[in-house]
């Protein structure tokens, strides 16, 4: 056991006992109808608040922002009272948690919009790799995505105030600190990317412009939160969803000066050495450090080890763990004891109910059958 990660961080305003984060992570499990967190989500979450921070499972900012059947929105007063529910209950158990803010973009289906209208995007491009989630006559399905249509100039700001009137959801269903996800190839990172955005009004062309959203988005949280309660998840290099950003690194370079301008709490940076991506390199590394003063959250493939390790060279403050948090959720005490780790079901991680969600069992418990 490497004592870093249990040397106690402070991130923004909030105190964090440990560097063990729990990564979001998207489980399709929200009551219905209205895709409300219920109390199995805060039993789920519960059970990981030993985490230091725990950044819960991507939330749509509006029915437009949504890909996925059976994820918990926060734009209704539905579930942002579910949601209390869930913050309530991690706080009651000495838990910290933030909430991650979420617009899919083209990475939708007609199904899962209004009226059953088309997905937006920066472009009309249709993402030929991604899916969506919906429910079909026979079932849940994954299925391919619909092709998008470009959003109009002056519908930009509209989408800019849903991230803020969701900003101000999360502050009063209790979240600690909000997170804009400005990641994996969802509607900030198609903006943000050279491939998915051939825009040539004031928010397509140059670096800059491809990402005036995001920063729009991000100072509208801030403007509802402060900017010590508000983090931003990247992800430099994210090769899925069709994205092939030509300009990735001085994009995301740029973006850590514009963090670090505003002074927000953290970046989280998601990195896709997991899914078979590019490994980041030790100079862009520094150069994001640089760049960015405030915290930095790593995620993707680190065990405690590699996590302790980036720690100590100096190019991160905490490491977010996703699918060993889905199995263990004591993982904290795993890995202070260096016990081993249940192992994941991929075959229960997207819809269901309790099995492959609650039952994975802590150390004093009989090994999960994955």
């Amino acid at each position: 056991m490497n004592p870093i990660l249990f040397t106690p961080l402070r991130v923004g305003d909030l105190d964090c006992p440990n560097r063990i984060v729990m990564a979001p992570l998207t489980r399709s499990r929200a009551g219905q109808p209205g895709d409300v967190p219920r109390a199995m989500n805060a039993r789920y979450y519960v059970q990981r608040a030993s985490a230091g921070l725990i950044v819960s499972e991507a939330s749509p900012i509006s029915r437009q922002g949504t890909g996925y059947a059976f994820t918990p929105g926060i734009h209704t007063d539905a579930q942002e009272q579910g949601w209390r529910g869930v913050t309530d209950a991690v706080h009651a158990a000495g838990g910290r948690i933030a909430l991650q803010l979420w617009h899919v973009g083209r990475i939708s289906h007609h199904l899962l919009q209004d009226g059953g209208a088309a997905p937006v995007a920066p472009s009309a491009l249709r993402s030929e790799t991604g899916e969506s989630f919906v429910v079909l006559p026979e079932g849940p399905r994954r299925v391919p995505c619909d092709t998008p249509r470009a959003l109009e100039t002056d519908e930009i700001p509209r989408i800019v105030a849903d991230y803020a009137a969701a900003a101000q959801r999360g502050l009063r269903a209790g979240f600690d600190m909000l997170e804009l996800h400005a990641a994996n190839g969802y509607l900030l990172q198609q903006f943000l990317s050279t491939n998915s955005n051939l825009r040539t009004d004031a928010y397509g062309g140059s670096l800059e412009r491809r990402a005036r959203i995001v920063l729009d988005a991000l100072d509208a949280l801030i403007a509802v939160a402060g900017a010590q309660r508000v983090g931003v998840r990247v992800s430099p290099h994210f090769h899925r969803h069709d994205i092939a950003d030509a300009q990735t690194e001085p994009m995301h370079v740029y973006l850590a000066e514009q963090f670090q301008r505003r002074g927000v709490a953290y970046m989280h940076i998601a990195e896709s050495v997991w899914s078979g991506g590019p490994a980041l390199g030790d100079a862009f590394r520094r150069d994001l450090r640089q760049a960015f003063r405030g915290r930095i959250i790593v995620c993707g493939g680190y065990d405690a080890a590699s996590g302790a390790a980036r720690i100590e060279q100096g190019l991160a403050d905490a490491v977010a763990f996703g699918r060993s948090f889905i199995a263990n959720p004591d993982l904290v005490a795993r890995i202070r004891s260096g016990a081993g780790l249940n192992k994941p079901d991929p075959t229960t991680f997207y819809g269901g109910g309790e099995a492959g969600y609650l039952d994975y069992p802590s150390l004093d418990e009989a090994p999960h059958a994955a």
